[in-house]
């Protein structure tokens, strides 16, 4: 049986939680019904030009490629992308199993950060920028930001040291390097996104070789 006087605390708490949260609406509710016809048309006008500018944004990512996972033919087209957009995650690959669980985590990515460019380059026939970049670990996410290298993912490393890691991993790991836009909850995290690469390419035969 639960102690009297415990419960009595426990209920006390519970009134004052409820009381604080009571008194946060009342508070809300007054000051939107402080809120003449002018102010509400002016955050009604105000909302409506942070969509405007946002559908601009929108439309000006999708004109460059953004939205989806693309090849970058050739080192000069490389300097075009970073140039071009303010934020690109740049996978260096080459054909080996490692880089097509990287292509298949990037790909998830690229549809769920319009903000950012999600690109890779076959870093065997892009000597001058390999060396430059010093990629020596393949696959190698370089990381930019404003036309510079802000960071490296270098192999599986960060990630568990497994291929077996989940786009939220990779996800968490590109929002900490400020690459991406992230809210706190993962925006693949429903259950056939988050599935290991490995678990996906056993169950689709035209992935594998």
């Amino acid at each position: 049986m639960a102690n009297p006087n415990l419960q009595d605390i426990i209920e006390k708490q519970v009134l004052t939680v409820a009381k604080a949260v009571e008194d946060k609406i009342d508070e809300e509710i007054s000051a939107l019904d402080r809120l003449d016809l002018d102010d509400i048309e002016a955050l009604r006008e105000r909302r409506l030009q942070q969509m405007k500018r946002m559908a601009e944004k929108r439309s000006r990512w999708i004109s460059l490629g953004h939205g989806e996972y693309t090849e970058i033919p050739s080192e000069k087209d490389f300097f075009s992308a970073v140039k071009a957009s303010d934020r690109v995650v740049c996978h260096f690959y080459r054909d080996n199993w490692p880089c097509k669980v990287m292509d298949k985590h990037m790909s998830i990515l690229a549809k769920q950060h319009i903000e950012t460019r999600f690109v890779k380059i076959h870093a065997e026939k892009s000597p001058f920028l390999a060396d430059k970049l010093k990629i020596a670990v393949l696959p190698t996410l370089a990381l930019i930001k404003n036309a510079k290298v802000d960071d490296y993912v270098v192999g599986f490393d960060e990630l568990g040291g497994t291929d077996e890691f989940n786009t939220e991993d990779m996800e968490e790991r590109l929002a900490k390097a400020q690459v991406i836009f992230f809210e706190g909850e993962s925006s693949s995290k429903s259950s056939a996104q988050t599935r290991s690469v490995r678990q996906s390419e056993s169950n689709d035969s035209s992935d594998s070789d």
